[in-house]
């Protein structure tokens, strides 16, 4: 095994630039996001994951301050398409305060087909509380207060305002009319009752990072929101004088059209995992997120109302009976049920969740301990069972980062202190659908294998770290940006 280390040079920044404190990375496109400390953003297209730099003709997207939180997602228009098909785009997201905080702006910066972010993304939102201003972005009637939150998936992304105690979710997609336009639709909105701490959307589920554990909940029911119904309209969203309805959802009743570019018109929908990415050598191994695909009729011929509905966003308590939730405490096998908001005596964090495969995430807690949160179908209805299994690390850690892939038996994880390591590990990850089952000593015994198979010592106190693939990592130090390769 070797390990390959180099100095990531940044092309075009200059020693007067402001420093570097965290990092986003989009594995699709290879585009690398760096958050200065004065809020701005340099957000680069690519970077060569074979030489681990930014090509030199490679010039950054500069986002000026203010921003408050950014993710990356993946606009995925076909589930069957080639990932780096046309139809594939990536989307950059940034949030930041708008009118002295009391609303919140999200701007948007699409990647273009010529390989550079456009900053002049069009929006199509028509929903009463988004507004699209050409020369700023998408103005979201609610408070934005100290900072807020954002994670992006596939066609999906969420955002957190602690200070307005909501979640959003949103769902995106390109309009199809060759202009290059997004469409944004708000899905969800969930009323928080306790704070949250960090957030996951992977594989169909959204997880929120509470206080003693983790709260789930299935995407497939979130993403559906609800209707309402409109008169005179025809199930082409179109008004009957030929005119497009502003929200261009119009549906059989309780049914949705998926984001991922189709025009069919569903009656049952299902949210599937997709995973993709590239290796070292370029080759596309997938990335994690959602796709909804579906048992559609074409052009609403199963339906038979006369009249057509209009896409209205959910909105729900944290701990709602509409939509049921799963909470998994840090310190207790058992699940909560939806309707009780008790917690436990102690007070740990969930600061962080990333996705292992489907059924699998780590969760970093406030004490700097791992946790394998297991997720389950049940073969009896849309229920999930879910449970929380402590991973054995004598390392108090700060820094977590995982590239998912599924093809592995053994996952990969960074792992820092925050001081001056990183160390791989690597996690069994026993192949079982069956909660009985990894209730068992055995099943236990298994899941409790973790080695440490590398240690990666730098000289600059550690900032954050972010995998470039399944054996590549950039490790963010107080002034340099370094890149570690296994081979």
């Amino acid at each position: 095994m070797v390990v390959h280390a180099s100095r990531f040079n940044l092309p075009h920044a200059s020693p007067s630039s402001p420093q570097v404190q965290s990092l986003l990375f989009e594995s699709h496109s290879l585009s690398l996001a760096l958050m200065h400390s004065d809020s701005s953003f340099s957000l680069y297209p690519s970077i060569s994951l074979s030489s681990l730099s930014i090509p030199p003709s490679s010039s950054p997207t500069i986002i000026s301050p203010p921003s408050s939180a950014a993710c990356f997602l993946r606009l995925h228009q076909d589930p069957n398409s080639n990932p780096d098909s046309p139809s594939s785009r990536t989307l950059f997201v940034v949030a930041a305060p708008h009118r002295d905080g009391s609303s919140i702006l999200l701007r948007f910066y699409l990647l273009s087909k010529n390989g550079s972010f456009s900053g002049g993304t069009k929006i199509l939102c028509t929903q009463n509380d988004l507004h699209f201003d050409d020369k700023l972005g998408v103005i979201v009637d609610s408070t934005h207060g100290i900072t807020v939150k954002l994670i992006g998936s596939i066609n999906y992304f969420a955002m957190y305002s602690i200070s307005a105690q909501k979640v959003w979710v949103f769902a995106a997609k390109l309009s199809g009319d060759g202009d290059d336009a997004v469409r944004l639709i708000k899905c969800s909105v969930i009323e928080c009752s306790v704070p949250i701490f960090s957030i996951s959307i992977s594989f169909g589920f959204l997880i929120l990072g509470e206080e003693n554990g983790v709260r789930v909940f299935q995407m497939r029911l979130l993403a559906k929101g609800r209707v309402k119904k409109v008169r005179n309209k025809n199930f082409n969203g179109f008004l009957e004088n030929g005119e497009l309805d502003g929200e261009g959802l119009s549906l059989p009743n309780g049914a949705i059209r998926g984001v991922n570019g189709s025009n069919d018109f569903c009656n049952s929908s299902e949210i599937h995992s997709v995973h993709s990415g590239r290796d070292l050598k370029g080759k596309s191994i997938g990335s994690e997120g959602i796709e909804i695909s579906s048992n559609c009729s074409k052009e609403g011929k199963k339906a038979t109302d006369s009249h057509s509905v209009k896409h209205k966003s959910l909105k729900l308590r944290e701990d709602s009976v509409k939509v049921e939730s799963y909470f998994v405490a840090f310190t207790s096998k058992e699940v909560e049920n939806p309707k009780t908001t008790i917690s436990p005596l102690m007070s740990t964090k969930a600061i962080a969740i990333q996705a292992l495969s489907p059924k699998k995430y780590i969760v970093l807690d406030s004490d700097g301990s791992l946790h394998l949160l297991l997720l389950s179908n049940s073969t009896h209805g849309p229920e999930i069972t879910v449970q929380m299994r402590q991973l054995i690390c004598s390392m108090k850690v700060q820094k977590l980062a995982v590239h998912p892939d599924i093809s592995l038996t053994k996952q990969t994880l960074w792992i820092s202190d925050g001081y001056y390591s990183v160390h791989m590990m690597e996690v069994s990850e026993p192949d079982t659908d069956d909660i009985e089952e990894s209730n068992t000593k055995d099943f236990q015994e298994k899941l409790m294998q973790t080695s440490v198979t590398q240690a990666i010592f730098v000289s600059e106190r550690i900032l954050d770290i972010v995998t470039v693939g399944t054996d590549a990592i950039l490790i963010l130090g107080e002034g340099r940006l370094f890149a570690y390769a296994i081979s």
